[in-house]
């Protein structure tokens, strides 16, 4: 009897989460995020400027507008493990987009386990954005012959939810 395995190259793992707040304006409520994200994930996180000017809200072209910071590897599970833990193990099936990756909200940050309220920062919402890849995928990055992901080797929504359900144990609603 011949045992069908799947190719490794097929294998999907979790390449990054990225945490984002927006908070607007620049000065003080950039260094109170800035404190909540490096709580939250351990790192030290970087401020995001302003791409345009905008007149009616008062921000201009290259001001700091929001705070980000990346996570990878084994951080980057337990951080996304909390994460879901916040929302009660369960994600949203529309939060999928077209290449597997999965983008969801936290409207209090103090609900992420391990986090307690201060109250020099208040209380704050923020973005993850959740980035799974496969071997091979470095191709639409890499600085010479650059090249598309083929059709077959793009992970498909219904294989971006089947990795976190078996990986961290969530349920799709």
């Amino acid at each position: 009897m011949s045992q069908v395995t799947e190719s490794p190259m097929k294998k999907i793992s979790l390449e990054k989460v990225v945490l984002n707040m927006g908070v607007g304006r620049s000065g003080d409520a950039i260094e109170i995020a800035k404190r909540a994200l490096d709580h939250i994930s351990g790192k030290k996180s970087c401020p995001r400027e302003a791409k345009e000017t905008q007149r009616d809200w008062g921000v201009r072209k290259g001001e700091p507008i929001g705070v980000s910071v990346t996570v990878r590897g084994k951080e980057a599970k337990e951080l996304l493990k909390r994460l879901f833990e916040s929302k009660g193990n369960q994600i949203r099936g529309k939060a999928f987009d077209s290449f597997g990756n999965y983008s969801f909200g936290i409207k209090e940050h103090i609900d992420i386990p391990g986090v307690k309220y201060d109250p020099q920062i208040g209380i704050l919402g923020l973005g993850i954005s959740v980035t799974l890849t496969r071997p091979g995928y470095n191709i639409r990055k890499r600085s010479k012959h650059k090249a598309s992901v083929g059709k077959k080797h793009i992970i498909t929504n219904q294989e971006a939810k089947d990795y976190l359900t078996k990986e961290f144990g969530v349920t799709v609603v």
